[in-house]
């Protein structure tokens, strides 16, 4: 029998439907830092490049690296790694079946979230 009311409610569940948790918005987080690692490599790579293109072209490419916004650029770099790494050790935790109860996950999430910051300031002061 066909379902007449079909037309009236979403086909499958919507961005719209669900409220964000913070086990799935950690998950988005992982993968953007991930991607973003990628461009703050290529800043890196292209430091490296300029160093052997000629001192002219190195201390272009060091004043911009080096700049407030450079940074700036480098301390969100830094954040990125230190959340992509806590974020790796709590799904390694996972793998051991462990920790899937809604209010713990929500915890490990938080924790990820405030450790890596923690961790990236730390990081930052020392070095």
């Amino acid at each position: 029998m066909a379902d007449v009311n079909r037309g009236n409610r979403p086909l499958s569940p919507h961005l719209q439907v669900y409220r964000p948790q913070m086990t799935s918005v950690s998950s988005i987080f992982a993968r953007i830092t991930g991607v973003a690692l990628l461009g703050a490599a290529m800043l890196v790579v292209w430091w490296f490049l300029a160093a052997s293109a000629g001192p002219e072209y190195y201390a272009f490419v060091n004043g911009v690296i080096t700049s407030w916004f450079g940074d700036l650029v480098m301390f969100a770099a830094l954040w990125a790694v230190c959340y992509h790494f806590l974020s790796g050790l709590r799904h390694l935790y996972w793998d051991t079946g462990r920790g899937f109860e809604i209010e713990f996950a929500e915890k490990l999430g938080w924790a990820v979230v405030i450790g890596s910051v923690v961790l990236a300031v730390l990081v930052a002061l020392v070095l």
